[in-house]
């Protein structure tokens, strides 16, 4: 057996002694390894077909990898996977500890093939801070036993070996073709993986799932997001067109092809990211969804401002820049912008109402949730001016956070904002605004930025009023039964609305007519929500079909849209007809949905049977409150009942414990 053995490692060693010295001679020069490095650097975008070009790094056994050294001769011997800056030469004892603990010991396995962990430059340099390539490092990296590409996390290297399961590629059925067709080699010696979505398709890089990783990060669980996003737009993209929109933070680019492959001349998209790396690949996944590329000039358009047919021309248009989003902002007016940074956005809401056209829309996605949902108070009052605690309704609380940073961010530019939709939900905040012009918009909306007393035993909360400066606001008794204070005051929040009805009907719309079929539920609840009812009907009863007035102005749907003329789409009522719209909207402020909701497991009370949601909704309504369900929190109930009254709802209709088993024992013994 071990004359077996030592045969296998010899023939192992054999063969890792050809594929580095290549057509036989003897041991390499040091220009016989630059160019070895070089030829696995290039190899690196394509897949191998035979298995005798394995990288060194794939071994079977940890005696193949000590023989790539000659460990029992004499003097000093640096390391086959470690450059020499990395790893000085040592003698054989400290080398085989080396070998061991560095790169075998975290080795992917592979069909009997191990991939060890590999130092050496066959990936490009990655920058420094200061973004000089030349004082970069070199990061570790797996060699793939299949195809040969380099992948920095081991987590990705499994995943991306799956991928080649799933496919039914391995190393010896796998051939030389590639899904990815295109001649140019993926960055940094990775594999594309193809993604499609909503009719569009995207390349990924495998480790597309962690941002500190690539630069064209992709999140799969924002497809509600933007989803979202792209029904907004499209309410916009009925009132006017040609619309200039902005998707200032492309990475992959998704966001922006969506919009122009599905609204075509009706946007004029422009995706701009300021690494090289994702305007490299948004360029080629508009190759792949056969859209043409304008690299900043304006193509042939016609006296309606729609673009020229001409033949041979792609489906849609998109203009992509390598440009930093406050710069572009900045340099251009847009109808329609989208942030969604990594993090918070509060470093670009002033670009972005700097240069934002009237009546036009900005949508907010965050994705700090950290400091959102109460996790990070110290950053959360850094980034967002408000101070907050962790409650019972803490997404609501961070979507109204959000919107008061909107808002004071359109005031310093004398412009004000109509809320349109907030939503807050496991990964993202987002929310979407009409942006109004005038000082006068501005105060208004400046008005509606409140501080919030909160009990921090009951939970009871209410918005101060402006000029109030009494601290017993709360109608709850908690701080005269109870020793010291029980309130504290968050904020400043938005105290306003948080939807537009006509606004997200329209949106249901867009959602039928494009096919999304998962968020039409959501947009449905958000529709009940803002109308503070339970009743379904009217979601697709006649007042859906009507003209919408929103701050002033008067929508046009798709079925009054041949009835009103085109010069009342998107245009202010002057005069009589403005005077009658904002007392109509006076006359409806009382309708408005009331803030925030109470959580209907958080005020159970012990040794009591709850009644279920739908029934406790119901008994609600009978007792004369206005009531739905929200988003938010899918045990939550809004309404505009106190929480006193709540509780007293809850309490009539909750059933003892002991009663219900009881009843259960009596029912059991009838049946014997």
């Amino acid at each position: 057996m071990a004359e077996l053995k030592e045969a296998d490692a010899s023939q192992l060693h054999q063969e890792d002694v050809d594929i580095k010295r290549g057509d036989g001679g003897d041991a390499p020069s040091a220009g016989d390894k630059a160019a070895e490095t070089e030829a696995a650097a290039d190899n690196d975008a394509r897949p191998s077909t035979t298995t005798t070009e394995r990288h060194i790094s794939i071994q079977t056994k940890l005696e193949g990898l000590e023989m790539l050294v000659d460990l029992n001769g004499a003097g000093r011997k640096s390391c086959p996977l470690c450059p020499e800056e990395k790893f000085k030469a040592c003698y054989s004892h400290k080398l085989r500890r080396h070998l061991q603990n560095l790169h075998w010991k975290v080795y992917v396995e592979f069909e009997g093939q191990r991939m060890c962990i590999c130092h050496l430059p066959c990936r490009n340099l990655k920058p420094s801070l200061s973004g000089d390539q030349a004082s970069g490092r070199h990061v570790a990296h797996y060699h793939c036993v299949v195809c040969s590409v380099t992948i920095a996390r081991k987590t990705d290297m499994i995943s991306h070996l799956k991928r080649h399961v799933n496919k039914g590629e391995t190393e010896a059925s796998y051939s030389g073709g590639s899904d990815v067709p295109f001649e140019e080699p993926a960055p940094s010696g990775q594999a594309y993986e193809i993604m499609k979505e909503l009719g569009t398709n995207v390349q990924l890089l495998p480790n597309h799932t962690t941002p500190q990783k690539s630069d064209t990060y992709f999140n799969r669980k924002m497809k509600t997001n933007r989803q979202l996003v792209f029904c907004s737009l499209a309410v916009l993209a009925e009132e006017r067109n040609p619309l200039e929109c902005l998707d200032a933070f492309g990475a992959t680019g998704i966001m922006g092809l969506q919009w122009a492959k599905h609204l075509r001349n009706a946007v004029k998209v422009t995706i701009t990211d300021i690494s090289d790396t994702c305007v490299k690949m948004i360029k080629e996944n508009c190759q792949l969804n056969h859209i043409r590329v304008d690299g900043g000039s304006r193509g042939p358009r016609g006296p309606d401002g729609a673009s020229v047919e001409v033949e041979g021309v792609p489906i849609a248009a998109v203009e992509v820049a390598k440009m930093d989003a406050n710069v572009i902002m900045h340099l251009r007016p847009f109808d329609y912008i989208h942030l969604d940074p990594f993090g918070t956005a509060v470093n670009y809401l002033d670009a972005a109402f700097r240069n934002v056209r009237n009546l036009g829309i900005i949508s907010v996605t965050s994705t700090d949730t950290g400091s959102l949902y109460s996790k990070s108070p110290n950053v959360t009052l850094r980034h967002y001016g408000c101070h907050i605690v962790r409650t019972e309704y803490y997404k609501e609380l961070a979507a109204r956070m959000v919107i008061a940073t909107v808002a004071r961010a359109a005031a310093r530019c004398n412009k004000g904002i109509e809320v349109l939709l907030a939503v807050a939900l496991e990964h993202f905040v987002l929310v979407v605004v009409r942006v109004l012009r005038g000082p006068t918009q501005a105060d208004e909306s400046a008005k509606k930025l409140r501080k919030l007393v909160h009990c921090q035993w009951c939970e009871e909360r209410v918005f101060l009023k402006l000029g109030n400066m009494v601290d017993d606001t709360l109608p709850c008794n908690c701080h005269g039964s109870l020793p010291g204070k029980t309130a504290v005051q968050l904020g400043p929040l938005w105290s306003g609305p948080l939807f537009n009805t006509g606004f997200l009907r329209r949106m249901l719309s867009a959602a039928v007519q494009h096919s999304m079929d998962d968020i039409q539920p959501l947009v449905k609840t958000l529709i009940c929500e803002s109308e503070c009812t339970t009743l379904k009907s009217l979601v697709h009863g006649p007042s859906a079909l009507t003209n919408q007035v929103e701050c002033g102005v008067v929508i046009k749907t798709l079925q009054s849209g041949e009835e009103s003329g085109p010069d009342q789409s998107g245009k202010r009522k002057t005069g009589e007809e403005s005077g009658n719209v904002v007392k109509k909207l006076k006359s409806d402020a009382s309708l408005e949905h009331p803030p925030f909701y109470y959580s209907i497991h958080r005020h159970s009370i012990r040794g009591m049977n709850m009644p279920k949601l739908n029934k406790f909704l119901q008994y609600l309504t009978e007792a004369g409150f206005r009531v739905s369900r929200t988003h938010f929190d899918p045990t939550g109930v809004r309404t505009d009942a106190t929480l006193e009254q709540f509780k007293s709802v809850l309490t009539k209709y909750s059933v003892p414990t002991y009663a219900t088993a009881t009843q259960t024992s009596v029912s059991t013994e009838k049946t014997v």
